[in-house]
This record gives C-alpha cells, structure tokens and sequence, in this order.
C-alpha cells in the first residue's frame, strides 16, 4: 500500500508545491526525486504543449513507492498551477544556477520528512532534467550540497549540446513538410545568430509552431538560462560524477537518440566505472512503452495520453540499479 501528500516550501519569496508518494509505514525509505524535462513540464511529466495528463513522473513515482522508495516530484517555479503568477517575478533570473537551487530546495523538503532516509537519496532525472541532477552531483563533489545523493539515474540526458540536439528533431519534423529544406536553412541561419550571441530573429515565413521555439530561446523570461543551456551537454561533466550512475536512453526516443547522444555519452565516462548505460528497445522519451516502429511514430505522441503505460524493461532497469546502489 502507498499514499501520496502534497508539499509545499519556499524558495526566494515564491511558493513551490510537490508531492511525496511513499510506501505505508514509517520508514526510513530510501527516496527519489524526480526533476522534470524542459519548459512548462509540470511535476506529473506533463505538458500543456501535448495531450493528455497520465504523466510518466506520477507513474514512476507510484512505482518506486510499490517497491519501497519515496519519491518527491515537483513543479518547477515555471511550470504548474501557478506558473501565470509566477512568471513576471523570475523574468531575468531564470539560470541554470536558479534551477539548481530550486532542487536543492526540494530535496531539503525531502529530507526533512521522518519517514526519508536522507543517506539513501538518489536523483533522477528526465531529459532536462538530466542536466540539472548532473549539476548538483558535480556540486556536491565540491562540498556545496547539504543533501547527499548517493546516486543519478539521467533518463534521456542530452549527449550533444542542446542546440545540436534541437537541430536533429527540427530537422526531422521539417523533412516531411513541403519546403522543409528551405526552412530548415533558415532556421540554421537564426540559430546560428543565436549562437553567436546574437538575436534569434527567425524568418517570417518560417512556420510559427517552429519560429516560436526558436524565440522562446531569447524570450527575455527565459534569460540568462536559455543560452546557457544552448551549449550544454551532459557528456561535458559525466566523467567527473563520483557517485553510481545509470544513464538510460530508449531506442525508441525521438527526441534524444541512442547513439547520436549515447555515443558521446559513453566516450565521456569511459574511464568512469561508477557510470552504466542501459538502452531498453521500446522506451520512449519519457520511458513509456513504444510499440511501434520508429519510422510509424508521430513525435510527441504515446507521451502522456490515457492508456500508455510505462516500459517495462526500462523501469525494471531503473529498479535493479537503484536496489543495488542502496545496498552498497
């Protein structure tokens, strides 16, 4: 049996809400805390941007609470109920430092619960979310960290800078579309101002569901993160990690791809012993169950619909390595 209660904390005079899913009992539980993907993905995985809300991080939340884990997700500030209100308050201060901050804040709420053993926490994150559980690792291999991790799970981590992973899934999406090379040029040549420390600028006849990616780069709400972002990879810090961690991407992830971002990876830890990889054959981005080829998927489809279910191979993975690393 498990149950779930919400949380709440503040973090520089703005409210932040989660919730802790745990077994029945009083504990201690080893824990997880789930740090979600980009933009406005709430602390369920889900997104306003797609349809549905049977999200992955309420599903593996439920599942490590069956197997004897406490899980603790949480909206970002700029994702959730109260992310209206609390948009105009973070403009300009939105940084990889402000998103490292916001987890070290939830994971003080985490241990602060009796029931939470606060030496057998592990970090796992999704996409995004990836970088940033990576980041507060290589923290607190600094001394920098009140909360121990003593472990990672980054699922789908970005092993190319997120611009060169933008410009994969763009250039997908734009392949079927009549034109799409044409487009596609263009949108290189504002990416590439971009990059340049410039404004992104995208041409007028570049579609809008696009053009508006490329803008929410250097929308001044999301500076000075978004360019620092721009050039991030997970494979600039894996080597250094000093605590055991999974790295898994599925085989079927549209967004983040098994070898064009696992290779790197891999080449980054490879004198890294405390980092394992697992690629499960029918995950997808968000570790649900893919059935389909990869040449039948519509992106951001099977993500958070009724009905899709977690992969089991990927979770099963996730479990194992987790019961191992608290045993050590």
């Amino acid at each position: 049996m498990t149950h779930s209660a919400e949380v709440s904390w503040t973090l520089d005079g703005i409210e932040m809400f989660g919730t802790i899913t745990a077994p029945d009992g009083d504990g201690p539980f080893p824990a997880v805390v789930l740090v979600a993907g980009s933009g406005p993905t709430d602390r369920d995985w889900n997104s306003p941007m797609l349809p549905g809300t049977n999200g992955s991080g309420r599903l593996l939340a439920e599942f490590f609470a069956e197997h004897g884990f406490a899980a603790l997700r949480y909206d970002k500030r700029a994702s959730g109920p109260h992310v209206v209100e609390n948009l105009p308050r973070l403009a300009g201060t939105f940084s990889m430092a402000s998103h490292l901050a916001e987890l070290a804040a939830a994971l003080d709420t985490l241990v602060a619960d009796a029931r939470i053993d606060r030496s057998r926490v592990i970090g796992l994150g999704n996409s995004e979310g990836c970088v940033h559980v990576l980041h507060y690792a290589l923290a607190q291999a600094a001394g920098a960290m009140s909360v121990p991790l003593c472990g990672l799970v980054l699922a789908a981590p970005p092993g190319r800078s997120v611009g060169a992973v933008l410009d994969m899934q763009l250039s997908a999406q734009l392949a079927a579309v009549p034109g799409g090379e044409g487009i596609l040029a263009l949108v290189r040549e504002a990416t590439a101002r971009f990059s340049a420390g410039g404004a992104m600028d995208p041409d007028g006849s570049i579609p809008d569901a696009v053009a508006n990616v490329l803008r929410s780069f250097d929308s001044p709400v999301n500076l000075p993160f978004a360019r620092e972002l721009w050039n991030e990879s997970a494979a600039d810090g894996i080597g250094g990690v000093g605590i055991p961690t999974l790295v898994l991407i599925g085989e079927k992830d549209l967004q983040i791809d098994a070898t064009a971002d696992g290779d790197p990876l891999q080449a980054a830890a490879a004198d890294n012993p405390l980092v394992t990889f697992a690629f499960p054959a029918d995950a997808n981005h968000v570790l649900k169950h893919e059935p389909r080829p990869r040449a039948e998927i519509v992106p951001g489809t099977n993500y958070n619909e009724d009905g899709t279910q977690l992969d089991t191979v990927a979770v099963e993975t996730i479990l194992s390595w987790a019961q191992r690393v608290i045993a050590r």
